[in-house]
């Protein structure tokens, strides 16, 4: 019974059938979605089981952390799959993000093992990975013993993937040859603009193609407009999440840094010269003229829920952070558009800073061979797949994902621009701080500056002198400058 369905599903699983093809292959046939997915689930696991031994840890459990996200819910909803492969159980804990990282801190500090693997993001590991909590996974990825053949390391997305590779060392490039792989890339942030088309046209604004043209399309976003709208959104809390998104996105783009790290390995503040603080004084005049009136409470939730409600015409954050705002029971979902930002009008091309959501193996596991199989199979292809055309895993880390035409018609039917400002933006999508210690304390402060800055406390080019001054005095006390 169905065997030429098999078989079609077959030729698909050998890449002789691309997914198109299989879908019509499969509604030729008359199957229900229901029998097809049923037929599709079974097979995909034989030819999973094949060439490897996904079994050898049947009957084990391993216990998860999770933070409460649409990347978890995508592993849940697909969590049976792995049961079946495996014959392995697992147990998970989930955690809103405003207590997730405590709950994380509190298990790893005590060298808890009720927990086998979390959900982390990659900058957290620059301070799990050198306290020796986390487990240097490439162990595990280089062992043809351990891990699936068809796993397809090479399949991540290069900068995403040394993103998550740190060799410890202050200053380090991130995915150098010695680096440790602390995390595996899970689903990731870039950082460019989402709008609001209608207001766009109403206000006859074009979209930006740098920063001048952002500050000037904001402004007059923000006059003409009206009903209280304003034109950018940008993050501007008293926290390092202020600096990492559409900020430091665009500061990269100008060939800026935070620190600079000297031959013998010593860091220094990076961000008092002059074309810094050419465009720290963009930043904040953009801020002053075009942004919310409360801006020094904006978190990752005000941007969003700004846009989402129409209070704002459009955003310089996280892309899925527009994503999500175009959809569910947003007052705006629709109506929302997505483009690729080079801030610098001589760049070639974005340099987004990345969010990575990741997942890590704790050093106390009590089993961590079978934790890395659990960890392979949510970081695999086929749930992946799953995730990106089924649930809201988005963005993919995995380069197959993004050829995949379903997953790519998916977003363009209902997310304009989007597929082509992930494309253009990824060769240049990577952490672009430098790895550190004192990253979380430095770059707060950095934040905390820019505050002053927008409330005018402080001149922009005072301001920076002040904040180098010290960010090395830190550096120096703490014995990396």
């Amino acid at each position: 019974m169905y065997e030429k369905e098999k078989d079609l599903i077959g030729a698909f699983l050998r890449g002789e059938v691309d997914r198109r093809g299989l879908l019509k292959g499969l509604g030729a046939a008359g199957l229900t979605a229901g029998t097809a997915g049923t037929l599709f689930n079974m097979m995909s696991t034989e030819a999973l089981a094949a060439d490897f031994d996904w079994k050898a840890h049947s009957g084990k459990s391993v216990k998860l952390l999770l933070n409460k996200h649409p990347y978890a819910d995508a592993m849940i909803a697909n969590l049976q799959a792995f049961k079946d492969l495996t014959g392995m159980e697992v147990t998970y804990d989930v955690f809103p993000e405003d207590v997730y990282f405590d709950k994380v801190t509190a298990a790893l500090s005590s060298s808890s093992t009720e927990y086998d693997a979390f959900m982390t993001g990659a900058y957290m590991t620059w301070t799990y990975g050198p306290a020796g909590w986390i487990t240097d996974l490439n162990e595990w990825i280089k062992d043809p013993s351990k891990t699936n053949p068809q796993y397809g390391w090479d399949d991540f997305l290069p900068g995403v993937k040394a993103s998550c590779a740190w060799n410890g060392q202050p200053g380090g490039a991130l995915g150098s040859e010695d680096a440790k792989q602390w995390c595996i890339p899970w689903g990731y942030e870039q950082n460019n603009l989402s709008f609001n088309q209608a207001m766009f046209d109403k206000a006859g604004v074009s979209v930006p193609k740098n920063l001048d043209e952002l500050l000037a399309s904001a402004a007059k976003l923000t006059k003409d407009v009206g009903g209280g709208v304003y034109g950018i959104g940008v993050r501007g809390s008293r926290s390092w999440a202020t600096i990492h998104p559409g900020f430091l996105s665009g500061y990269a783009n100008f060939g800026q840094k935070d620190l600079n790290v000297s031959s013998d390995g010593k860091l220094s503040a990076a961000m008092n010269t002059p074309d810094s603080k050419a465009f720290h004084a963009k930043w904040v005049q953009m801020i002053q003229e075009s942004g919310p009136k409360d801006w020094s409470t904006y978190t990752w939730y005000q941007v969003g829920t700004d846009l989402g409600a129409g209070a704002s015409a459009m955003i310089y954050d996280a892309d899925i952070l527009g994503y999500f705002m175009n959809g569910g029971d947003n007052k705006m979902a629709g109506k929302l558009a997505y483009a690729p930002f080079a801030a610098n009008s001589a760049a070639s091309a974005p340099t987004p800073n990345i969010w990575i959501w990741s997942l890590s193996m704790s050093n106390f596991s009590k089993d961590k061979d079978a934790t890395w199989y659990f960890l392979q199979w949510a970081s695999g292809l086929e749930h992946a797949i799953f995730g990106a055309t089924k649930m809201d895993f988005v963005n993919p880390v995995r380069a197959s994902v993004w050829k995949d035409e379903i997953f790519r018609e998916r977003l363009k039917k209902s997310y304009p621009g989007y597929v082509e400002m992930h494309d253009v933006s990824a060769p240049g999508a990577k952490i672009h701080f430098t790895a550190q210690p004192l990253f979380f304390d430095l770059t707060t402060e950095w934040a905390a500056t820019l505050q002053k800055m927008v409330t005018k406390e402080v001149p922009v080019d005072e301001g920076l002198d002040k904040l180098a001054e010290s960010i090395n005095r830190q550096l120096a006390e703490a014995g990396l400058g």
